[in-house]
């Protein structure tokens, strides 16, 4: 890992958490993911089942993490399994983690090697009630593939037929959808690093600038502040892009006159940033591009103001979705006659702003959390408004991440530059 070690407390609190929600005489067992492979005899790069990094802060392959607080031998309520290192293996993949390493990382102090586990498991199950298995249950999953844990449940399910079972996601997504105090410190080094990146950026972009080099700026500037690397694919899209929400393929070239949305954070300690700013190529904002960011602007500030605990997601959507159809109406972009004739299912607003506004935040970019029950105090959000206009080739999207308390909510990027006047001053000192 790139990153400096972290605090181990993060997730000593964090499976003192998941045990308290256990059931009485219950093993919870959690697999890490698999190493997918790519072409040829390639591997992706490997990255950790994210319950698993939330339970334990290990990023290495083949590792385990069982908890079982009501064992009768007390050495064994908390155990990390760890593949036993391998000279020959070390050799041509690198160095694997020692017992001590790991219990540095981790906070477990009984550590024990893949090898000899099973055994050992199965003395444990024999003696709990209760099995609790891990599942990828992240409502915007979409992917086929039956992943490691699904088939670590179909093999535990027929090892051990006679059992309760119990779907450790569900405590999972209470959980993790609340961030301790640690766990933010960790988020705000990762939001440091894309403020450093972000204002570098700043005195970098300039007419005839690919959209390609803005990239390679900021994955230079991640691996420079021992991030990991961005949080997920950057969206570089200048001009007309911009209106493509997932806009990936930044091979274009930045023309003046035109804007650039640029969308990406920085992973550092497992944990994501997810930042969003749009600025002019040639430093200045034209008087309609001004006027279309401060009413994204205006919406972003306004979001954040209503975004307080006790607050669904879907009544939080449906109050800036009335003010951005104010907001359209003010800036020129439908008539009060729209408004009037809209479709309910289909508002009229959503012409212009067709994505949600905020999404949890944390391990994942589009992390664990509610859609749909009130908000609490903890959670980490996005929030991220965007107006985009076809007949102008224009897309403008501001985001920020904000902790969410008691009273309110941080705004962990305040200072990152956000209005006009910022950006343009930082744009126009760039030499």
């Amino acid at each position: 890992m790139k990153y400096l070690p972290l605090n181990p407390a993060i997730f000593i609190k964090n499976r003192k958490r998941f045990v308290s929600s256990m059931l009485p005489n219950s093993i919870a067992v959690f697999v890490s993911n698999d190493e997918w492979p790519s072409n040829g005899d390639a591997l992706h790069g490997f990255k950790q089942n994210s319950d698993l990094f939330w339970l334990s802060g290990i990023v290495q392959e083949d590792s385990m993490v069982v908890l079982y607080p009501d064992c009768p031998d007390p050495k064994y309520r908390e155990v990390l399994v760890l593949v036993r290192p391998n000279e020959l293996k070390e050799k041509w993949d690198g160095k694997r983690l020692r017992a001590l390493e790991a219990t540095a990382i981790s906070g477990i102090k009984k550590i024990v090697w893949l090898d000899s586990l099973d055994a050992l498991l199965q003395g444990w199950i024999h003696l709990a009630d209760t099995i609790y298995l891990d599942s990828n249950e992240n409502d915007r999953k979409a992917s086929l593939v039956r992943s490691r844990e699904y088939r670590f449940i179909d093999e535990m399910k027929q090892t051990y037929p006679l059992h309760q079972y119990q779907r450790a996601a569900k405590i999972m997504k209470e959980l993790r959808g609340i961030k301790s105090k640690e766990e933010i410190e960790v988020i705000q080094q990762a939001i440091d690093i894309t403020e450093n990146t972000f204002r570098r950026l700043l005195k970098f972009i300039k007419p005839g600038v690919a959209e390609y080099e803005i990239e390679a700026e900021i994955w230079h500037s991640f691996l420079s502040q021992r991030a990991t690397g961005p949080a997920y694919g950057s969206i570089i899209a200048s001009g007309d892009n911009a209106r493509t929400l997932h806009y990936v393929s930044n091979n274009g070239v930045c023309k003046d006159g035109e804007l650039i949305l640029m969308d990406f954070g920085a992973e550092y300690g497992g944990y994501n940033a997810d930042l969003t700013r749009t600025i002019p190529v040639n430093g200045k904002f034209s008087a309609r591009q001004k006027t279309v960011y401060n009413a994204c602007l205006h919406l972003h500030n306004y979001a954040k103001k209503i975004l307080k605990p006790g607050i669904s997601i879907i009544d939080y959507t449906e109050k800036v979705g009335e003010e951005a159809t104010q907001q359209f109406i003010k800036i020129g972009l439908l008539t009060k006659s729209d408004v009037k004739n809209e479709n309910p299912e289909n508002r009229a607003y959503r012409k212009y702003l067709y994505h949600g506004i905020s999404h949890h935040l944390g391990i994942d970019v589009h992390d664990l959390g509610t859609r749909t029950a009130p908000i609490k105090a903890g959670m980490l959000f996005t929030i991220e408004p965007g107006i985009y206009i076809e007949e102008e080739q224009m897309g403008i999207r501001i985001e920020n991440n904000v902790w969410i308390t008691k009273n309110g909510s941080i705004d962990l990027m305040k200072n990152i530059p956000i209005t006009v006047e910022e950006i343009e001053s930082i744009m126009k000192s760039k030499k």
